[in-house]
């Protein structure tokens, strides 16, 4: 009896043991009743499977490779190492196109140690639309956590024994940017580039081909001779890049041009930029897809061989521009052969974009500021359409066409330009506006109360209300002071003692944000929200003691302003005080000319200033032309059509100033809308002397379609007198 009693309880101890072995693990201490041990049994829990999968899932979701490789188990890390793991995401991310993807799970079936969890994928594609797939997981638990036994069928079923994806793209020709005409500015064409052999050209052959360059590539003729001069000077090698032109362009002048020795042509079929470059800045260039993006490329529908927008209107508008492509997915097997197709579009063509701009006039403005660092805007008054955005240094981007054999002589050089030809200094850079802004400061002066428009003021040469002096700009000129003026005369004469004295009264009196206030609501100091090109904000400040605030008040001091800012609010003053939101393109059409999308006029503020300001506003900036004491007199006066417009001189930290000058027409015309126009010449000098004639060159190329005054610094057009004129106004 007593074995079989000690038999029975160690059958017991043995069956309570093993109900408890699953999942948990046993300990004993002594039974103080009887002396035997008495299990006490601690839990530990499995993870839940099903949060797993979800973990994994997500992993997935955000692309994290990484992590999605560490759930996996041993044997699937030893068959498969992470870089191979993670190409096999990638590459079936880029065949699909795939956008984003959401998951679902459906069921889950768990063992002791396995697991399989079935799960729906929503996959979302650049190409393909959506498509779903139903799949499975199979999980194993080790070291108390579930683990992925991985295979291929878990990215789609279909790629189960090691099948892949191909994906077959062909692209439609990238569409045409036109200008406002019609005519185009950017169009994928055959195209010839052409130069000079200066190792067999003689100097009778070199005159003649460079008097066909010139009319050909639509230079000046000095301009062409220079940029010959200055590449055999610099490089003195046996061949001379000179510039591109349109197949179809070529031809009027390829007999004449072939006869000549030393004349070299290269054909190539690529993306053209007309006349060596149309508002470049604006429109941008297209390159080959960085190998740091061709993933994200490819995610978009890509096949990454294509050559796509780097920068303005090519990149902003590259969905437009680069159409939709005929494209196919294939399952393929390790073999080669095809096992299904999973999905077809067909291709739909590029759209066009029609801008704005006006080409003439935008050539013309181009070459009214070649020789200066700076920038022009053309506005309509009553649209906000800019009509032409130059900045010089300008630059031809043809030459980031690998096909353009100059491009192999002449790019690195444009890269690597100290100037930077490519940046947009009308929409990017940031300059002290000068006395332009004195519209500004008489504009506040106006509506505070404190002033009238005959409010009187004594223009001495120099202004000590601080205590320190402060120069007018006739005493730095060696200039008699402009004695009694009215506002609306201080603002023809540009008194600079007169608008401290203002700006500094604001400041005490109507508190020390009033003027920057009125600055900002003109739409300073913010973007001015143009569509498909980058802009600077500029910067306006409120002033923090009496001497910035004088010095706000002749646009001095830390404030910033882009061009196209300053052409903006001249534009509202010219239409009765409507701030425009800056246009540049008109409109997207199709293949066929349907307008795809279309912009109109949007207003984006109002000047906040009564008809009674605004109309002493004009006032003031008609006789800064018309008034013989006038700042713009000896340059403007003499033009056929009216004009509105301030001289500006910005000091910098640089030896010269900045030339400034803003002003409008009001012609009435209603076959040309009225233009607001501004100019600045970086580090040149005072903006009458400067600024001036360039703004005149402009309005003159507008209403006649060519330059008609030679500036003081000519001694024909385009030709340059040296030195430069001293002349001081």
């Amino acid at each position: 009896m007593k074995i079989k009693k000690i038999a029975y309880l160690a059958f017991t101890l043995v069956f309570v043991l093993s109900a408890c072995s699953n999942g948990s693990q046993a300990q004993t201490t002594p039974n103080q009743a009887n002396g035997l041990p008495t299990p006490v049994v601690q839990t530990t829990s499995v993870p839940d499977v099903g949060k797993t999968a979800e973990a994994f899932l997500e992993k997935w979701k955000s692309a994290d490779y990484a992590g999605m490789y560490a759930m996996l188990a041993k044997t699937s890390q030893d068959a498969l190492s992470e870089s191979d793991f993670e190409k096999k995401y990638t590459d079936a991310a880029n065949n699909m196109t795939l956008s984003a993807i959401e998951y679902g799970i459906v069921s889950t079936l768990m063992q002791s140690t396995t697991a399989k969890v079935g799960y729906q994928v929503n996959f979302t594609t650049s190409l393909f639309d959506k498509f779903q797939k139903q799949m499975e997981m199979n999980l194993i638990l080790e070291s108390g956590q579930w683990k992925i036994q991985w295979d291929d069928a878990m990215i789609l079923p279909e790629l189960a024994g090691g099948n892949h994806l191909l994906l077959n793209i062909t692209h439609p020709s990238r569409g045409t940017i036109f200008d406002r005409n019609g005519d185009p500015l950017a169009a994928q064409t055959d195209a010839v580039s052409v130069g000079i052999d200066n190792s067999t050209v003689g100097q009778k052959g070199l005159s003649t081909i460079l008097m066909v360059f010139a009319d050909m590539l639509k230079m000046p003729t000095n301009v062409i001779e220079d940029n010959y001069n200055k590449y055999l000077n610099t490089y003195n090698e046996a061949y001379v890049p000179m510039g591109e032109v349109s197949k179809e362009g070529y031809q009027a002048y390829k007999g004449t041009l072939t006869a000549i020795t030393g004349f070299v042509a290269n054909e190539y079929t690529a993306r053209y930029y007309y006349n060596g470059g149309v508002a470049p800045q604006v429109l941008g260039y297209t390159l080959s897809i960085p190998a740091e993006q061709l993933d994200e490329y490819k995610k978009q529908g890509y096949a990454g061989d294509e050559k796509v927008g780097q920068a303005g209107l090519e990149k902003t508008g590259e969905s437009y521009l680069a159409g939709k492509p005929s494209s196919d997915l294939y399952v393929m097997a390790a073999d080669g052969t095809t096992v299904t197709r999973l999905g077809h579009t067909d291709p739909a063509a590029a759209d066009d974009i029609t801008t704005t701009i006006d080409k003439v006039l935008q050539i013309q403005v181009q070459k009214a500021l070649m020789g200066f660092t700076g920038a022009a805007v053309v506005m309509d008054v009553n649209t906000g359409k800019i009509l032409a955005m130059a900045s010089s240094p300008t630059y031809d981007p043809n030459l980031f066409q690998p096909d353009n054999i100059n491009s192999s002589y002449l790019l690195g050089n444009l890269v690597n330009d100290q100037t930077t030809p490519m940046w947009n200094r009308a929409a990017q850079s940031s300059y002290p506006l000068g006395s332009v802004f004195k519209i500004i400061t008489m504009s506040a002066a106006l509506e505070s109360g404190l002033y009238t428009k005959d409010t009187v003021y004594d223009c001495t040469s120099q202004w000590t209300e601080l205590g320190t002096p402060y120069n007018d700009w006739t005493f730095d000129d060696g200039l008699p002071p402009s004695g009694q003026l009215t506002l609306e005369e201080g603002l023809m004469r540009s008194c600079n003692p007169y608008f401290y004295h203002i700006a500094l009264d604001l400041y005490r009196n109507k508190g020390a944000t009033y003027l920057a206030d009125m600055a900002r609501s003109f739409g300073l100091g913010e973007a001015t929200g143009i569509d498909a090109i980058a802009e600077d904000s500029g910067a306006i400040n409120n002033p923090t003691d009496d001497g910035s605030a004088s010095q706000m008040g002749i646009g001095q001091g830390d404030m910033l302003v882009t061009p196209l800012q300053v052409v903006d609010f001249v534009a509202a003053v010219a239409n009765g005080g409507t701030l425009y939101k800056p246009q540049i393109i008109d409109n997207i059409t199709s293949e066929d000319g349907t307008v795809v999308q279309s912009f109109t006029p949007e207003i984006r503020g109002t000047l906040p200033i009564s008809a009674e300001t605004l109309a002493a506003v004009r006032e003031g900036m008609n006789m800064v032309v018309y008034n013989s004491r006038g700042t713009a007199y000896n340059k403007l006066h003499t033009l056929e059509f009216p004009i509105f417009g301030k001289t500006g001189t910005a000091t910098t930290s640089q030896e010269e100033p900045h030339a400034w000058f803003a002003g409008y027409t009001a012609k009435n015309d209603p076959d040309k809308p009225d233009i607001a126009v501004v100019v600045i010449c970086e580090n040149s000098g005072e903006g009458a002397i400067y600024a001036a004639p360039i703004f005149r060159r402009i309005i003159e190329s507008y209403y006649t379609g060519s330059a008609e005054t030679l500036y003081p610094w000519e001694k024909q057009i385009y030709l340059t007198n040296t030195p430069a004129p001293t002349e001081a106004q």
